[in-house]
């Protein structure tokens, strides 16, 4: 398995539209960079924010989601409170072609702030907006920005296509479009 350069992952991304919208360059005058870099490509938040409450004190259950764990913030900022989190999603939607495997990491920018991103693997077949997790692991109000960069992806080329790609199994994430919830 091998990290792909920014030749493959634009040539997927023109070709194949891998990535939509796409940005050829790093972009990073007065923001919080995005677009092509050497070994990756650096996507931007939306303006559709989930930021976690527990206002209702509702449990916090994988298998049954309440959606009042979640008050909607659209804006060109979200502020997420101390100690807390904010769903979110990519600007981009990704096409992951069946034989690689995308890994995410967070920027170091937020990471150095105490915001942690996370976001599981993108799977071969699999595509989709990104649902993103900020956390905020400090005690203060921390400020996330729509439309500029909050992480990286990787990708990874398999010597061969798996035999079972996501798409083919019915995934339950497969296609999403906006912030998406746990789903069973």
């Amino acid at each position: 398995m091998s990290i792909m350069s920014d030749k493959w992952i634009r040539e997927k991304a023109l070709s194949e539209g891998m990535i939509t919208p796409f940005e050829d360059r790093q972009n990073r005058d007065g923001v919080i960079s995005y677009g092509l870099s050497s070994y990756g490509y650096d996507a931007r938040v939306s303006t559709e924010f989930k930021i976690f409450t527990d206002v209702d004190s509702v449990t916090v259950d994988p298998k049954n989601f309440a959606d009042a764990s979640f008050v909607d913030r659209p804006g060109e900022t979200c502020i997420i409170p101390p100690n807390s989190f904010a769903l979110a999603r990519t600007v981009e939607y990704f096409k992951i072609p069946e034989d690689v495997l995308v890994i995410c990491l967070g920027k170091s920018t937020y990471a150095r702030c105490g915001i942690i991103v996370n976001v599981t693997p993108l799977e071969p077949g699999w595509e989709g907006h990104v649902t993103l997790e900020f956390s905020n692991t400090t005690p203060l109000p921390a400020k996330i920005y729509a439309n500029e960069g909050a992480c990286q992806f990787l990708f990874f080329q398999g010597n061969e296509p798996c035999e079972v790609p996501y798409n083919l199994r019915s995934g339950k994430y497969m296609g999403q479009t906006g912030v998406t919830l746990p789903k069973l």
